[in-house]
């Protein structure tokens, strides 16, 4: 009787651990097969919170089919009290295994609302997106002048400023000035403590950084001028060889010139060719945004033309009344500009004038020079009557 007892027994224990060991493979398989949504969602994780609601809410929300399976393979990985608070895209037929991933991973927002001030050469702009998982992509909700001081934000401006998901970018526009940056990062709320003095010109570059709540603005410069930093002497370290440059610094200012010329990326080496040449022949730059410079300092824009009292005004910047250089760059390049400056195309051009396209006609001689100026104020003219 006993032998059949414990036979009857190793059976019952073969068939629960071939059962058990079939529910792992299924659980398994659930956690690293393709979800069952068809479509990309934004799941938002507050902070403190625990792996038990997130995970019934990916259920509900038919991201993964058990929430329980879920925890257990996160807790299997050790991922289970590492969640991330922050807005999350979670990709349509995400895995359990790649949502484990996404939702702790961290760093900034992948979804939900962002906030973004673009400072331009002319003004500063705030703008509110939200992520639309169906388009996946940002969309604009509002836009505001944050230097508005009679204008108040959009309401929806103080409701996302709430969020601790909320991500912050400022972007600075390639030819914005010193003067400029500063202007804007006082506009930026979200940011903290005051600036002592404006940046020496060009020493700060121009791209997108990534801001939080509470930052300071003195520390928000300090993160540009080392960006500029490193990009200009890896410039200079690749530089062409023969350049009438006789230093990075020198190629920072003839990079300003380049990016206050054009706004064309495919003739900056061409337009910095030109320079380059006037340089080596001891000729005058002769470039209006110097003397433009010389007028504001780069504090604002001009707003109309140059008078021609102005170009014959004296000033360390005016490049039709002093030859070589200005002293100082009169902006902050781009990264694309400072390499053109180092590296520019190799031509005889020495003059160019605008096209009308956008670009601009180059020429080797005067007299092909005067022509290309001839046919630009024929398009002005036609401009003008219209």
């Amino acid at each position: 009787m006993w032998r059949h007892i414990a036979s009857n027994f190793l059976t019952l224990l073969v068939v629960i651990l071939f059962l058990l060991g079939g529910v792992i493979l299924w659980g398994q398989s659930q956690y690293s097969s393709a979800g069952p949504h068809e479509e990309a969602l934004c799941l938002r994780v507050e902070p403190g919170s625990t792996l038990r609601p997130v995970s019934n809410r990916l259920e509900s929300d038919g991201a993964v089919t058990h929430a329980e399976i879920l925890r257990i393979g996160m807790d299997y990985a050790g991922k289970q009290d590492d969640l991330k608070a922050g807005s999350w895209l979670i990709p349509a037929r995400a895995t359990m295994a790649e949502i484990a991933d996404i939702v702790t991973r961290g760093g900034a927002s992948t979804c939900g609302t962002e906030v973004i001030w673009r400072v331009g050469v002319a003004s500063v702009e705030a703008v509110v997106r939200e992520f639309d998982t169906e388009a996946g992509a940002y969309a604009e909700s509002a836009a505001f002048d944050p230097m508005d001081a009679e204008g108040a934000p959009p309401e929806i401006y103080a409701t996302v400023r709430d969020r601790a998901d909320t991500r912050y970018r400022i972007a600075f526009a390639e030819g914005v000035t010193s003067w400029q940056v500063v202007e804007g990062l006082r506009a930026v709320d979200i940011l903290e403590g005051e600036i002592a003095e404006v940046p020496a010109e060009g020493s700060l570059a121009p791209r997108s950084y990534e801001l939080s709540a509470g930052d300071s603005r003195a520390g928000v410069l300090d993160r540009m001028a080392e960006a500029q930093e490193v990009i200009l002497a890896a410039a200079w370290e690749g530089r062409a060889e023969g350049l009438p440059l006789e230093s990075a610094q020198e190629a920072l200012i003839l990079a300003s010139i380049i990016e206050k010329e054009t706004g064309v990326s495919a003739e900056r080496r061409t337009v910095a060719s030109v320079f380059v040449n006037r340089l080596r022949r001891g000729m005058r730059l002769q470039t209006d945004p110097t003397v433009i410079y010389g007028i504001t300092e780069g504090q604002g824009v001009l707003g109309r033309g140059l008078r021609q009292s102005e170009l014959n005004r004296a000033t360390p910047w005016n490049t039709y009344a002093v030859a070589g250089l200005p002293p100082t760059p009169i902006a902050n390049p781009g990264r694309a500009s400072i390499e053109a400056a180092v590296d520019p195309s190799d031509t005889d051009y020495v003059y160019f004038v605008a096209d009308g396209s956008g670009g601009h006609a180059f020429a080797e001689t005067l007299d092909e020079h005067n022509r290309n100026v001839a046919r630009w104020r024929e398009i002005e003219a036609g401009r003008s009557g219209n």
